[in-house]
């Protein structure tokens, strides 16, 4: 129950995370640990997408289940099973490059214009 339930988790910080990396630049801009964070954040993204990594998260959930039940690929609840959906979804890995290109071009142009003021 245990394995379960900290797979969860993880699958729940993951998507945490991935929506921070989208939105970080427009948080808060006031505190520069953000920003240090946001920025090393996709700076890792790319070099994972680069050279084919996987997220350390994925591998920690997948870890998890198969400690909690081996045979078992998916074994969570109604609202982890969709989130799970929205973290693990279906795009060529040149697409997803592209658009965190793009989110990365954003990010920059938000905080320029902080820097400006």
């Amino acid at each position: 129950m245990f394995y379960r339930l900290a797979a969860d988790f993880a699958v729940l910080i993951h998507l945490l995370w991935i929506i921070f990396l989208i939105v970080g630049a427009f948080i808060d801009r006031r505190y520069g640990a953000v920003m240090v964070i946001h920025i090393s954040g996709l700076a890792f993204s790319i070099v994972m997408q680069i050279f084919g990594w996987y997220c350390p998260l994925t591998y920690l959930e997948l870890w998890l289940r198969q400690q909690h039940t081996p045979s078992l690929t998916y074994s969570g609840s109604f609202i982890v099973h969709y989130m799970e959906k929205l973290v693990y979804f279906e795009l060529s890995p040149l697409i997803i490059f592209v658009l965190t290109l793009i989110l990365v071009a954003v990010s920059a142009y938000v905080y320029s214009k902080r820097k400006a003021r």
